[in-house]
Parts: structure tokens; sequence; C-alpha cells
């Protein structure tokens, strides 16, 4: 709004009080109060080549769905997929993994409202895949590296090591091709790999360096930890149990069939703890003529010698499962569900006994849950 000296000389000062406000009103239409501090954060990963992954804000005593986030908060889009986010003190990390070379970055934002705070950007973030807190100063950010693209990876992969009092990235950790997942327990931080190497690397936290590495038979999803202190990981149809204090591989149990169809074409994945630690759920997915994933959800103890999905936690068999979440704050299970990925996607969200709760209209394709 413009306003001539003429103008301003005729208004009363009440009159151009309210004009004023009304334009600080058209240029931020949300408070600068905090805003995401009770609830989820869905991560949709959007279409891979429209570059249009989003965060959507899910309340716990709501249902609907704030979309859009970081536009509406910053006036810009995130312009590419989101893989990935985290906090650590007050600020928060997106992943942003763009289609084009070069144009890969990670956000770091004010974690109770998303505003932007800076941008890290190449060569320093080259397709990043998962992050970590370290401290509420240090996040671990792992990234396959310029020319990273599955199944081949041409260099290897590594760790950016961001600092959050100066918001720069402090050090590169050499990894393995293909470095994906990130788990930290205690002072050290488990990295998976998706580049055919078949160990899982050991980086000590506070020294920012390689400490040992883990023989495994194949590539692992990024693990979890259970009650015990146990790390648990998806290996192709079994899942398999790690010692952080033997980094000995204590169990690799089978998934047995269901009474599903496609069954025997079915596998493991996107393992999620509950409540207690004690129990943990997992997608159980094989994917129909159009590439669709398709399953069921369900669960198993820590303690289980066998794990056989014959009755899924939720009476429902998804079309599109690309996400599952626990909320360890209400015990809900979260499920994300992608019709396709030129269309908004759906979270269904569950008591963890099995109730459905609703379903909540968000994003394209909802694939991970930040639970706040």
């Amino acid at each position: 709004m413009k306003l001539t000296s003429f103008s301003v000389r005729l208004l009363s000062a009440a009159t151009l009080t309210s004009l004023l406000l009304a334009c600080n009103r058209n240029t931020d239409p949300q408070p600068a109060a905090s805003l995401y501090t009770d609830g989820v954060f869905v991560l949709n990963s959007g279409n891979f080549t429209d570059n249009n992954g989003t965060l959507s804000w899910l309340p716990r005593t709501g249902s609907t769905a704030q979309t859009n986030l970081f536009q509406v908060r910053n006036g810009r889009p995130l312009t590419g997929g989101v893989a990935g986010y985290v906090e650590a003190g007050n600020r928060g990390l997106i992943l942003v993994d763009n289609s084009a070379a070069g144009l890969d970055k990670v956000e770091i934002v004010t974690a109770d409202s998303l505003r932007s705070v800076k941008t890290l950007a190449s060569p320093d973030i080259e397709n990043p895949r998962a992050a970590a807190r370290i401290s509420d100063t240090k996040v671990y950010v792992t990234c396959w590296g310029a020319t990273g693209s599955s199944p081949f990876y041409v260099n290897p992969g590594y760790i950016a090591v961001v600092d959050l009092a100066s918001n720069t990235v402090t050090k590169r950790i050499t990894l393995q091709k293909g470095a994906e997942g990130v788990t930290v327990v205690g002072n050290e931080a488990y990295v998976t790999g998706q580049g055919g190497e078949r160990i899982i690397q050991v980086i000590d936290t506070q020294t920012d360096a390689l400490k040992t590495s883990i023989a495994v038979t194949g590539s692992i999803s990024p693990l979890v930890v259970d009650a015990n202190g146990k790390l648990w990981g998806t290996q192709g149809k079994n899942v398999v149990r790690i010692d952080p204090a033997t980094k000995a591989i204590e169990a690799t149990i089978p998934v047995g069939t269901s009474n599903s169809a496609n069954s025997s074409a079915s596998s493991p994945s996107g393992l999620v703890a509950s409540a207690d630690g004690r129990s943990l759920y997992y997608k159980y997915t094989s994917y129909d003529a159009n590439y669709n994933p398709v399953g069921q959800i369900y669960r198993f103890g820590i303690t289980d010698a066998t794990i056989t999905p014959t009755a899924p936690v939720f009476n429902r068999t998804f079309t599109g499962l690309t996400g599952l979440g626990f909320d360890t704050k209400s015990n809900v299970v979260y499920a994300g569900v992608t019709p396709s990925y030129k269309q908004a996607g759906y979270v269904y969200r569950y008591q963890a006994t099995g109730q459905l709760i609703d379903s909540v209209r968000v994003e394209i394709a909802p694939t991970a849950f930040f639970i706040k």
C-alpha cells in the first residue's frame, strides 16, 4: 500500500495506524509466536521430478492439516523433495533433494515457526538422505555425494557436520557409497548404506571420526532403538538386531508369510518403536502393477523369537503405503498413504490397539513424520 504526503496529512492518527496494521497483516498473515509445538510434522516428499516436496502440520487435537508450511512462512517454496527433518535446540533442519544436480540444500529454520535462518547449499550438501541430532548445536546429515544415483554410486557418501552456532558445515566425514540412515546411541552414530558395500559404519560423535564398521550381508534400512538399547533394522525379508555394546549382530529373524495376496513377494520396512520401546511396528508390502506399495501394518515384540505377519494391527490393506510413524506422547500410529505422485496424500491415525481415529488430507507423498 502506498500513501502520498497529501493523503497522509488528511488521515487521522487512528486511521493511519489502522492502515499500517492492515498492511502488516497482508504481508504476514500468521502471528510470529510459536506455531508448531504440539503436534506432528508430516514430511511430504512430493514428486521427484516436480521438486514439490512440502511440510504439513497436524495438531494432535485437530483433524485438519496446515499445508505448505515453508512457503507460507517464508514466501518461497522449498524447491525439491523433502528427504528428512530433524530438530536440535531451537533449530530445525529440512533436507531438500532437488532433481537437478547442484541444487540440493538444507534449510535451517526456527523450530517453532519454520522461519528461514540459513540455507546450506552445494557443494556442502549433495543428495542429502537423513539427519540426526548430536547435540543442541550439532547435527549430522548423511549425503550420497555429488554423483550419488541409485543403484550406481560413483563417489563415496559422507556426513556433513552442521554447527548450529555458526550455521555452517564444519567437517565432512567420508563414508561408504550410498550413505543412508543415521541413528545415534550414546556417543556413537550408526550409518547404514544403500551402495552395496554391506557395512554399517560407526562414528564417534565426540571426535566426528569413523570409529569402526559392522559387516552385514546386505543393505539394512535405517535403524531404530528399542527399550534395551538394541538396534533393529530390516534387511530383505529379515529383521536384524544389533548390540551396540559388542557391535555384533545378535539375531537375524526371517519374517514369515501372511494370509494376504502377494505375501510371498512382500517384505518388511519402515520400523518404528512403540512408546515403551518393547514393540516394533513395520510395513509389510509388495508392489502392484502400477508400482504402488500395497500391504498392511504389523508389529512384533522385541523378545519374539519368530515374526509371523498373520494378523495386521489395523484391519486395512493400504494401497500406496509410503509412511509409518509412532507418536509416543499419545500412543498413536501414523500411516502415510500416497494415491499417486500427482495428487494429495492422506494420513491415517490409529490407536495403538487398532481403532481408526481419523484420516487427514495432507500433500503429495507423505513418507515420514517428525513427532513434537
